[in-house]
Order: C-alpha cells, then sequence, then structure tokens
C-alpha cells in the first residue's frame, strides 16, 4: 500500500486545476510526481519514513511534528507543483475504445504545442522553487531527519540539487 502525500482535493484547490475535473484523471499524476520527484529529493530512506508515518496514522503525533511540518509546509506545495508539470501535458488527451483523441470543449479555444510547452515550463518553474525552499531546509535541518542521510547502496539517494531541472520540449 502507498501514501500520497496529497489528495485529490488538495491539488485541485491550490492549483489551476479545475474543480470539476475528475479525480480518476489527476489520482495516477499524484502519483507519478510523487515517485518520480518527491522519492528523488527525499531519498529512498526519508520517503519510506514518511510512507511509513501517513499509512499508519502517526504523523500527527506530537513527537513526529518535524515530520508533519516537512510534509505540511515543504512537501506538499512541491508535489502539487510537480503533479501539474506532470499532468499538463496530458491533459487534452484521452484515450478510450475508439482509441487516443484530443479533448475539446464546446467553447474552448486550441491550443497550441508552444502554449503547453510554455505554461509547463511556468509549473516546472513553481515547483523549482519549492524544492529550492525543500533542499535548503532539510539541508539545514539533518538532526530532525536523520533518514535523510542514511540512504544506503540499494537505497535511492536524495538529490540535493534541485538546480538541475531541465525542460522537456514538446
Amino acid at each position: 500500500m502507498k501514501a500520497l502525500f496529497i489528495t485529490v482535493k488538495d491539488l485541485k484547490a491550490k492549483s489551476i486545476i479545475s474543480g470539476s475535473t475528475d479525480a480518476d484523471k489527476l489520482i495516477h499524476f499524484i502519483e507519478l510526481a510523487q515517485d518520480m520527484h518527491i522519492q528523488n529529493y527525499l531519498g529512498g530512506r526519508l520517503y519510506n519514513k514518511m510512507q511509513q508515518l501517513v499509512l499508519t496514522n502517526e504523523i500527527d503525533l506530537p513527537e513526529n511534528s518535524d515530520y508533519k511540518a516537512l510534509r505540511d509546509d515543504y512537501i506538499v506545495p512541491m508535489l502539487i507543483w510537480f503533479s501539474q508539470v506532470e499532468l499538463f501535458p496530458f491533459s487534452m488527451f484521452k484515450i478510450d475504445n475508439g482509441g487516443l483523441s484530443k479533448h475539446r470543449g464546446e467553447n474552448d479555444d486550441f491550443i497550441g504545442y508552444s502554449d503547453v510547452d510554455r505554461m509547463q515550463g511556468q509549473l516546472r518553474d513553481r515547483a523549482e522553487f519549492y524544492t529550492n525552499r525543500f533542499v535548503d531546509y532539510i539541508c539545514n535541518n539533518t538532526s530532525k531527519f536523520p533518514e535523510y542521510n542514511q540512504n544506503q547502496s540499494e537505497d535511492m539517494y536524495p538529490d540535493k540539487n534541485p538546480d538541475s531541472f531541465s525542460s522537456i520540449v514538446l
């Protein structure tokens, strides 16, 4: 079982995503962003610790207040923006029994790939901002989160360089 660090409701409330968007279309991108980006910056051990605390409902206990603050103040904003980064290029497409098609509402204007690329760059900039905040915080508070530096050969080591972002060209 996997715990997601944000809900679909969180994503809709704090993003450009419409409140009427089907949750089934969003949950996959939350999980993808958490796996690819959040785990990358937390590293395997801290990511697993956060998973355990959320799954066991222990994150709200007073002795875990540092982990709760880390999630609420740093991980949640990162995950909201990274979820949008992952969703955005696919948001205009759908796959059903008829195959792949481009979704277009009756009163909607067509958005070109250059618009998508520009918008995704803006989303990525915001994700990078929150990631920089996270890295600064965690590197200055490693004593609160010993798992951050306890990774071993089989673990994913935390990426401590958020400046390595790259653009995706469509």
